[in-house]
This record gives C-alpha cells, sequence and structure tokens, in this order.
C-alpha cells in the first residue's frame, strides 16, 4: 500500500490537524512521500504543533473560520447552497456550515482543490459522516455507501464489510455491498474470493435473516457472474477449504482461498473486527469508505497514528484509483 501510494501521492486534507496526533500523521505521510498534506484548523495551534513535532516543512495550512479564508468560504458555500438548496439548506446556512472543517475539507475535495480527506480523529462517527453525505454524497448508481475493514491476520489480509453503515441490509443491498467490496479488493491488489457469512449454510434455515443473504447470492451470481462469490455459509466453511470441500463441493468457492467476508448486518461484522483488533489476532485498516464520489474516509474515534498513516494511504491510493477511472473514460470519449 505504501509503494503504491508513494508512487504518486495526492494532496490529502487533515481536517483535525490541529490534533498533535493527527499532524504526526501527517508529518509522516509527507515525509516518506506518501501523500501532499493540507492542514485544516487553528494556524497559530498547527505552527505550535509543528514547532513541538520539528516539522518544518512549507504545506498549506487552512483556516476555515479565518478572514484570510473568506473568500474561498463564500464560493463553497455558493456551490453547496445550489447543491442543497432543496433540501432545506440557506446560503445564510450554507455560509455558515462552511465554517466547520468537515464541511469545508470535504468541499475543497468536491471542487477538486484537494484529490481526498481523512477526518474522524476527535469527533463521534455520526457527526463526522453527516457532512460529508451532504457534501461530497454517493457515486452514481449507488444506492447506499457502506465501509469495509482490511484486517491483517496471520493467514494472510481479509476484507470484511459492512463494518460501520447499514444496520440491517436487505438482499439487493447486500449485493451492493458485496459488489463494491469485490471492487475495494481489486482496487488494493487482491484477487478477491468472497463469502456471504450466515449461521445458515447453502439453505439449511428459512428464516428470513438466512434467506436474504440466499437471494443476495442469486442476485450477485445472476448480474455479476465474473465474481468469485457465494453462501450463504457458515463462518468456519468459509474460512476452511477442506471442511468446506468436504461439506459442499458444488460451491464456487471450493477451489479458492476466501479473502473477503460479507456480513448479514451491522452488529455481527463491527463486534468481529473489534473483537479480532483487540485480541490482537489482527491489525486493521479502516473503515474504508465505499460508494462516494470523491476519496473521503473516515477514521475511528481516537485512531492512533500509525492507524491514521495507513488510512491516509488508503485515501491516496483511493485517488489514484479515480484518476485512473476518470482518464480511461475520458479517452474512450474521445474514441467516440
Amino acid at each position: 500500500l505504501m509503494n503504491r501510494a508513494k508512487a504518486n501521492p495526492k494532496k490529502i486534507v487533515f481536517a483535525e490537524a490541529n490534533h498533535l496526533d493527527v499532524l504526526k500523521a501527517a508529518q509522516i505521510s509527507y515525509e516518506d512521500g506518501i501523500a501532499l498534506p493540507i492542514l485544516l484548523g487553528n494556524r497559530a495551534i498547527i505552527e505550535e504543533l509543528k514547532k513541538e513535532l520539528e516539522f518544518d516543512a512549507e504545506v498549506p495550512i487552512i483556516d476555515p473560520k479565518d478572514p484570510s479564508s473568506e473568500a474561498t468560504r463564500e464560493v463553497y458555500a455558493e456551490r453547496f447552497f445550489e447543491a442543497r438548496k432543496r433540501s432545506g439548506v440557506t446560503l445564510y446556512g450554507a455560509r455558515t456550515k462552511m465554517r466547520e472543517r468537515n464541511y469545508f475539507g470535504s468541499m475543497m475535495v468536491m471542487v477538486g482543490d484537494a484529490d481526498g480527506m481523512i477526518t474522524g480523529h476527535s469527533r463521534a462517527y455520526n457527526n463526522v459522516i453527516r457532512p460529508i453525505f451532504e457534501v461530497i454524497g454517493r457515486a452514481a448508481n449507488i444506492t447506499k455507501a457502506a465501509t469495509a475493514h482490511i484486517m491483517i491476520t496471520n493467514r494472510g489480509p481479509l476484507i470484511l464489510a459492512d463494518t460501520s453503515i447499514n444496520i440491517d441490509p436487505n438482499a439487493e443491498e447486500l449485493a451492493e455491498i458485496t459488489r463494491m467490496t469485490a471492487n475495494l479488493g481489486n482496487a488494493f491488489g487482491f484477487d478477491p474470493v468472497l463469502a456471504l457469512l450466515s449461521y445458515s449454510n447453502f439453505g439449511s434455515s428459512s428464516h428470513p435473516h438466512a434467506t436474504k443473504v440466499r437471494e443476495a447470492v442469486r442476485i450477485l451470481h445472476e448480474k455479476h457472474p465474473n465474481l468469485v462469490v457465494d453462501g450463504e455459509i457458515q463462518t468456519d466453511f468459509a474460512l476452511n477449504r477442506k471442511l468446506r470441500k468436504s461439506q459442499f463441493p458444488f460451491s464456487n468457492l471450493v477451489d479458492n482461498r476466501v479473502n473477503t467476508l460479507i456480513f448479514p448486518n451491522l452488529e455481527s461484522s463491527n463486534i468481529t473486527y473489534k473483537l479480532l483488533k483487540e485480541l490482537h489476532a489482527s491489525n486493521s485498516i479502516g473503515p474504508i469508505m465505499l460508494g462516494l464520489r470523491k476519496a473521503v474516509h473516515v477514521l475511528q474515534l481516537g485512531a492512533g497514528v500509525e492507524e491514521m498513516v495507513n488510512m491516509t494511504a488508503v485515501a491516496v491510493i483511493d485517488a489514484q484509483e479515480r484518476e485512473k477511472r476518470r482518464k480511461a473514460h475520458m479517452a474512450r470519449n474521445k474514441k467516440k
């Protein structure tokens, strides 16, 4: 991940740069060549913390509340107002919101003044995600955004989804989460092999909790036949290839090593990734946002410096992949 990020570093907004750990992560990201930081927050505090860290690089520092940002705030506010004026937002309200770092930083990414953003170190997830959804919004043809964690385990990396947003997705939403997670795996160099988890194995239960997973798999097999995906399946069978082959030789997963787990609801996924992390069974990278229009990612509350550096690399790679797709799209249109 780090090597891919360093190959083409991007401008990443650190929306909470007046926190020492966040600034330290920005410093490491800059000095290691991972990203080009843009620091949001009180300039005097950031300058003082930079001295404390001996971070003497000339990187942009922006205080959305400062008079020097007024012209930019006004441009962003008008853009936000135009996008949200039929959703209860007034121009005065838009101007007020642009004094907040998460709104201002999201708008920087939205208009192309930055390539990505990380935030969430010091505020609860729900409070952070709201401005991102209001400013950035979901990508085209996406009905539900989601999140994933990459868990670094002794059997190799595992991607888990959805770990932070959708409480009880239906079959169609599970299928969409699976497709987005597969795209994430491809972007990060995996060949995704996906198991949709349940307490049931291939029709052994007729309870709605199991049948929705079964229906999601049917949708995926029908609409995305190139995906290596199957379920519903219990976790031990998903992860134990020998056990799976002995009992379910018909499964699409039978000769593959599963590296991506899709959970039936938020309870099971959130509990699992935090259990693995706290038992030191794995390190985690995430939550990685799926389904947004831009490369914006939300940290766990109180995330450590190493976690933030990892997430910065994720944001950079996300921005790189979006740039590749945009250029490919432009090239196709030019040929037409």
